[in-house]
């Protein structure tokens, strides 16, 4: 796609002027729409990164959580049901879900890491298997992170680690808004496919 047409859809999608309908952008984003992606990201990722750093405190966890709720959404935005809620309540439920879930995994590991220590480190070789894929899986959102073009990599960690919105960021970067979305996009579906490929593999 040419950087003219890229700059013309994303001109079609509200940036401030009036809060764009998130059922709308997520009926959107599940025909493949990237624009109304990076649309609804705008709309929503602060909302989304609030509650989940609420959540679990940790920010470096938070910001992890954050990054795998949206690619969550971009991935399975054709499962929403707009007769059963709004498209921010289905996203936030989302977040919630996937933060509690990381609480319960992490409180798991301790209580399992207490009994370790009580059993003198013997440790059985289901819970070795269940740690090391935990980490695996936080590893693989940073190594895929590390696979966007450095201008991707700035406009995300910005974004999600910063908790910045696309004006925000393009205020700090001194980047017309318009490019700012674009580079979120693609870096997004870029993470989209990581993430895929990588859990595919696993498969």
């Amino acid at each position: 796609m040419s950087d003219p047409e890229k700059a013309r859809r994303l001109r079609s999608v509200p940036d401030g002027t009036g809060p764009p309908d998130a059922d709308e952008l997520l009926s959107r984003v599940a025909r493949g729409d990237e624009t109304a992606f990076a649309a609804l990201y705008d709309t929503v990722a602060g909302r989304v990164h609030g509650l989940v750093r609420r959540v679990l405190r940790d920010p470096a966890q938070a910001e992890e959580v954050t990054q795998e709720v949206l690619v969550e959404v971009w991935r399975t935005a054709a499962r929403f049901d707009a007769a059963r809620g709004s498209a921010s309540a289905w996203i936030l439920t989302m977040a919630h879900r996937r933060s509690v879930d990381r609480v319960r995994a992490e409180q798991a590991r301790t209580n399992r890491a207490a009994q370790v220590a009580a059993a003198e480190n013997h440790v059985p070789y289901d819970e070795v298997v269940e740690h090391v894929t935990a980490r695996l899986e936080r590893e693989q959102v940073r190594r895929c992170l590390g696979r966007l073009t450095p201008v991707q990599r700035e406009a995300v960690t910005l974004a999600y680690y910063g908790g910045h919105t696309y004006r925000e960021v393009a205020d700090q970067l001194g980047t017309p808004l318009p490019t700012v979305k674009t580079r979120m996009r693609d870096g997004l579906i870029r993470m989209r496919d990581c993430l895929g490929i990588d859990l595919e593999g696993r498969a």
